[in-house]
């Protein structure tokens, strides 16, 4: 388990703390302004455009210019051959979602350093992977795990400590250990779900962290926009939020879960379709996540996982169960 040592000057960690741009001639006052708006790294500054860096109060554009200068001298931001990217993509670390048969179907399990959706109907074992993934995470690399903390994103009220305490007595951990290493916050409004974002890039730069749940992502964004009226405004604050999680796997290589609601389809071709059932969020989240993860119900506390889109993964599902330590394998 992690302890709270400072990890800003850990050599093995693949990004840079903000701080060191005091070196490079800015500002304490100016870092301190790049801080309070969510960029807490020298990645997360490669990452953005100019016009991003212009818009933080304080930050002229001759100094945008100086930070980003500085920043393109310490992250490499051209091309590499694919033979370094394979090399790299030999190294991932999978998380065990406590279920043999989905590890298998995943090559090892969630991926970190990229964004995993699990979608589905209610009952359908979303919530209880996302339980699971928060003790699984804090295991030994050999064990299925990332050695690593958890950051849990509550935004409809169903994190259950008590659910924790239950797989982490499946997996033989301290209770409090892995209750003390996971940060939990309960999102109430859409700006305050993106807000958010900005706290937890804030620890992950102060701690290792593992893994980030969305519990839902797309529940507030149902209630906070509606009709048609409000729909371009929805999908543009969505896609924003999307490619903050995104800079956040980038940056930390934290494995990022995030899950999602169903609609019912009601046109005219909904009739003809053996599963008239769809994912929220259209072609923006589509897009955002790298793998797409369908849930359905089976029989008793048996469930249907379904991988519904990757970009490595082939077509494949399998049954896994829901049980009071988690998820776990399929029960005849």
């Amino acid at each position: 388990f992690m302890n709270n040592t400072n990890l800003h000057d850990n050599d093995n960690e693949q990004w840079k703390h903000i701080s060191v741009l005091e070196s490079k001639g800015i500002s304490l006052s100016d870092i301190k302004k790049l801080q309070d708006c969510g960029f807490n790294t020298i990645e997360s500054l490669a990452y953005i455009p100019k016009k991003k860096l212009i818009e933080i109060r304080g930050i002229s554009e001759l100094k945008a210019e100086k930070i980003l200068l500085e920043v393109s001298r310490l992250v490499p931001l051209g091309f590499c051959s694919a033979t370094e990217c394979y090399k790299i993509r030999q190294d991932l670390i999978y998380l065990t979602t406590g279920s043999k048969e989905m590890d298998n179907i995943l090559g090892g399990g969630i991926e970190t350093g990229s964004i995993t959706e699990v979608f589905g109907e209610f009952r359908t074992g979303k919530t209880q992977l996302c339980h699971t993934l928060c003790v699984t995470c804090q295991l030994s690399v050999s064990k299925g795990g990332g050695e690593g903390r958890a950051l849990y994103i509550d935004t409809e009220g169903t994190f259950r400590p008590e659910r924790i305490v239950s797989v982490a007595d499946r997996f033989n951990l301290n209770r409090q250990d892995v209750l003390d290493n996971i940060a939990y916050a309960r999102a109430y409004n859409t700006d305050h779900q993106l807000e958010l974002l900005n706290q937890a890039s804030a620890l992950m730069s102060e701690s290792r962290y593992a893994l980030l749940v969305i519990d839902s992502a797309t529940s507030l964004y149902r209630t906070d926009y509606t009709g048609r009226g409000e729909l371009a405004s929805r999908q543009q604050h969505l896609a924003k939020f999307l490619r903050s999680l995104q800079r956040l796997a980038d940056e930390f290589g934290v494995a990022v879960l995030i899950t999602n609601q169903v609609i019912a389809q009601v046109d005219g071709n909904a009739c003809f379709m053996t599963d008239p059932k769809k994912p929220v969020g259209g072609n923006i989240v589509a897009h955002a996540s790298q793998t797409r993860l369908y849930l359905k119900k089976g029989k008793g506390v048996n469930r249907i996982c379904k991988i519904y889109d990757s970009p490595n993964l082939p077509n494949g599902e399998c049954v896994f169960s829901i049980s009071e330590a988690g998820i776990g394998d399929s029960v005849n």
